[in-house]
């Protein structure tokens, strides 16, 4: 198999990336024939014409969207993704440049590099591209003057020496292809590569097939066929997969192995990245979309607060507390803007701390707070684990791209005090707490009428109660979270937290569930460490008065345990 090397372009308006990939595109015998006939003039062929493809692009001289070629060399293939130089793209520039190998930035050697150049290196940097290559085009327009060259290269080592990366330059005239995929005889004081010798020779790292960091995120949960188990859908992010290996499931915990892997590939035993699979669990487990199945001995962080870098991409500036949606691999949650840490100066590329606001296409760390769990890795290790996009949960544009630097594990913090832990109730009262939860079956009385009967009747005894209805809860305690999996898991969580709290203070809590999963998690974040907690099965053709009897009985068993 031909080894394919991803790229992007970069830089500034009119550096001449839309000529240069033209260039590439002649030189190395990938244009049909009715492309080139259609752009050949009087001086030539059209380079720019043949990439930009957007009528308003021909029209302005300028890129505006991401357009993708391909062209290949006797060494390898190329996805090249030209993306805009214009400041008001930036976001495309981040699309494009996302998935590449490499980033290639042009800079015109009349103007030297301009904060935009240091903006797209920086976003290159930032999203993990291995490897960056700088032409500096136009050297025709210089007369090849070595010594324009010198300064140009140093500007960028500079940037280069900032960002902390490698950065080879070379002197380009694309519009006449010197330098491009033949040497220059303009250029007798270059020794070094030409471009296209350089792309033959960047090292294309392999993707991680760890065997023992396994990372899939559920997409999609579904019974293809009736009466067998459950299939989990997603995409392999890292690791191996194959029947019988043990897997935990994030953020809940659970344990179990995978029974069947099926890949669409009959001969395929062993998943492995990029491969879209389909998995079944030889136990009944809870798992959703959002959730990630990883490896026991290598689990990602579980947080619920994380460190970033983002690209804000918006003309309404980011300020500490906005609220946003956050979307992260197949989970889309709630998350807070906790504090702006600092913001890039795209001329110095120095870090400027405790901002008042990031701009737009600035670039700075913050601290997001999400409203639910999160399985995150830092970009460094992962890109899939690591990388975000924020979107405005009104108009549900994107409004910035981020990456994961660091995150505290919920679990390693709470292990070690860092976490506040549940502490109860030493006061005296006279009664103690406990919390029921009721689950309606199909044909059964309301649980919410039976928990209001209740609430009336342990009243009228002079016990403390309360019938936690879910509308009172989704009303205040609930307010920010959506009907996604993960958010009803999340109020559900709040609401036996909520129940936990009143129970300790004397009080008899009636809740309700969906189903009995929901109920025996909410039960157990009551019961741990805290007060008792039961569950009780409303039954169909059940009258509400013996539903109602049925639920005094248990309370009243609970208190007389104490």
């Amino acid at each position: 198999m031909r080894e394919l090397l991803r790229m992007s372009t970069a830089g500034s308006v009119d550096d001449g990336k839309s000529t240069l990939i033209g260039r590439l595109l002649l030189d190395t015998g990938s244009l049909p024939t009715d492309h080139l006939e259609a752009v050949d003039g009087p001086d030539g062929p059209d380079l720019a014409a043949l990439s930009d493809g957007l009528r308003a692009e021909r029209e302005q001289g300028i890129t505006i969207d991401v357009a993708y070629r391909f062209f290949s060399t006797d060494k390898r293939n190329y996805v090249l993704a030209d993306t805009p130089g214009h400041e008001r793209y930036t976001r495309n520039m981040v699309t494009g440049t996302s998935n590449a190998h490499l980033s290639m930035l042009l800079v015109d050697a009349r103007a030297g590099v301009l904060d935009q150049t240091r903006r797209h290196a920086r976003i290159a940097t930032l999203l993990g591209v291995p490897h960056l290559v700088a032409a500096v085009n136009k050297m025709d327009l210089v007369d090849f003057d070595r010594s324009r060259f010198s300064a140009v290269r140093e500007e960028l080592r500079e940037v280069a020496d900032r960002l902390g990366v490698r950065m080879l330059v070379v002197p380009v005239a694309a519009k006449h292809g010197d330098n491009v995929a033949r040497r220059s005889a303009e250029t007798p004081w270059y020794d070094g590569p030409t471009l296209l010798e350089h792309l033959d020779s960047v090292e294309v790292l392999p993707p991680d097939f760890g065997v023992g960091r396994l990372r899939l995120p559920v997409q999609w949960v579904s019974r293809p066929v009736a009466g067998r188990r459950r299939s989990y859908t997603g995409r392999m992010a890292a690791g191996s997969l194959r029947a019988g290996d043990e897997v935990v499931v994030l953020p809940s915990g659970a344990r179990t192995r995978v029974s069947a892997v099926d890949t669409l590939d009959d001969g395929r035993e062993v998943a492995v990245p990029p491969l879209s699979v389909a998995v079944e669990l030889a136990d009944e487990v809870d798992v959703g979309r959002g959730d990630v199945l990883v490896a026991p001995d290598a689990e990602p962080t579980v947080t619920r607060e994380l460190r970033a870098q983002v690209c804000w991409m918006h003309p309404e500036p980011l300020v500490a507390g906005r609220r946003l949606l956050l979307k992260h691999t197949t989970r889309t949650v709630r998350a807070e803007v906790g504090a702006l840490h600092d913001r890039m100066d795209p001329r110095t590329l120095a870090e400027l701390p405790a901002p008042d606001a990031l701009q737009l296409n600035d670039i700075g760390a913050v601290t997001l707070r999400t409203a639910v769990d999160l399985v995150v890795e830092p970009y460094a290790r992962n890109r899939d684990m690591g990388a975000f996009v924020l979107i405005d949960e009104h108009t549900h544009d994107t409004v910035a791209a981020g990456v994961v630097r660091e995150a505290t594990d919920r679990r390693t913090a709470a292990s070690r005090g860092e976490e506040p832990t549940w502490r109860p109730s030493t006061a005296a009262r006279p009664h103690t707490g406990s919390a029921l939860w009721l689950v309606a079956a199909p044909g059964a009385p309301d649980g919410e009428e039976v928990a209001l009967a209740a609430e009336a009747a342990l009243l009228a005894a002079g016990r403390a109660a309360y019938a936690l209805r879910a509308g009172n809860v989704r009303a205040g305690l609930a307010a920010d979270l959506g009907d996604s999996a993960p958010e009803r898991a999340e109020s559900l969580r709040r609401t036996a937290h909520a129940a936990r709290l009143l129970a300790d203070a004397g009080l008899v809590v009636l809740g309700t569930a969906a189903d009995a999963v929901s109920a025996r998690s909410a039960a157990g974040v009551v019961a741990d460490g805290g007060p008792a907690a039961r569950v009780l099965a409303l039954q169909p053709g059940e009258a509400v008065e013996a539903a109602v009897q049925r639920a005094l009985a248990v309370v009243g068993g609970e208190a007389e345990r104490g």
